[in-house]
């Protein structure tokens, strides 16, 4: 009776072994991102409520030093995601790199200016220096001087000191009254509305200027499609998570958990960010969009040309995938 029992143990435990544990069932997918990108504070939330594990993933975060080293370690496949924007993913499937984008964040930049400048409308800017995050090929710089063309007949490029250089310099500069304006993008752009600094245009506002009628969201996750093809649910699934995540995001109490993600050195700081954020939520992700996206490409390609677009200067089919909708 005793070896029976003994034996009945055995093959249960046996029976167990032979089954797959929770984690080996679920999926993990290796997102690449920036280590100190916004994009971190929605993956912490993910990752923290197991927000990915409800939809049968199991996300890891790649923190890299540079966007160059996550675009390296995307097409060496040492990733399955990272974040770039559409202008980006459309070019490279010219090239044949078939990879698609999901959205993260229609968050834009804005034209900023000191309190109490005399800069009030786009023409104003005329004679002035003016900083720009990035480059040349800021689409929000871009956005702006093809506003400007259509308001007043002006090209930006021609009329103003231009001043290239990364976000938290050109900050710096127009603290101190060494530019005029700045054009940089969304979450510095909070961290000046925090210390007084009037933003003047939204490129939000610049677009719906030039006749994009709906919110369309420019960066987001880019994945391959036979990395989707190989797991049909996952990118679709990825979103669903990145959505949840988004949505404990609406509310105050996770940006208290996340707060020295953030860097907020202060609570005027976080409301402004949290403003910021929440206004570059998707609202829906789908044929609507797309129609408008491309448009908006179109709009980037007059001002900003092969550089940016692509030597074909189309968008590419594709670059939106139909498998993943909201």
């Amino acid at each position: 009776m005793t070896s029976f029992r003994y034996g009945l143990i055995a093959l249960v435990l046996l029976s167990l072994s032979s089954l797959p544990s929770a984690a080996e069932e679920l999926l993990k997918v290796r997102v690449g991102v920036l280590k100190f990108g916004t994009v971190n504070w929605e993956l912490d939330v993910m990752k923290h409520h197991g927000l990915d594990k409800a939809q049968g993933l199991d996300v890891e975060i790649v923190r890299l030093a540079s966007k160059q080293a996550t675009s390296v370690a995307f097409q060496a496949s040492d990733v399955d995601m990272m974040v770039d924007d559409w202008f980006w993913v459309s070019r490279q499937r010219h090239m044949k790199r078939n990879f698609s984008f999901m959205p993260y964040s229609a968050a834009s930049g804005a034209l900023v200016v000191p309190a109490g400048s005399s800069i009030k409308t786009l023409a104003d800017l005329k004679g002035k220096r003016i900083g720009i995050a990035g480059g040349a090929l800021n689409r929000n710089w871009l956005l702006l001087r093809a506003l400007a063309k259509k308001r007043h007949g002006i090209e930006l490029k021609e009329t103003v000191e231009a001043v290239y250089g990364a976000p938290p310099l050109l900050s710096q500069q127009l603290e101190k009254g060494r530019i005029d304006a700045i054009i940089t993008f969304w979450h510095y752009v909070a961290r000046l509305e925090a210390k007084g600094m009037t933003k003047l245009m939204g490129i939000d506002q610049t677009s719906e200027a030039l006749g994009i009628e709906r919110k369309v969201p420019q960066i987001g996750y880019v994945y391959k499609e036979e990395w989707a093809a190989k797991f049909p649910k996952a990118a679709n699934a990825f979103m669903q998570a990145s959505l949840a995540a988004k949505n404990k995001l609406k509310g105050d109490e996770e940006w208290e958990r996340i707060r020295p993600l953030t860097k907020a050195k202060d609570d005027k700081t976080l409301e402004a960010l949290k403003k910021g954020y929440r206004a570059g939520i998707p609202d829906s992700w789908g044929e609507a969009e797309w129609a408008q996206a491309k448009k908006l490409f179109v709009i980037i390609d007059e001002i900003g040309g092969a550089v940016l677009t692509g030597e074909k200067r189309t968008f590419s089919p594709g670059t939106f995938s139909s498998a993943v909708k909201f």
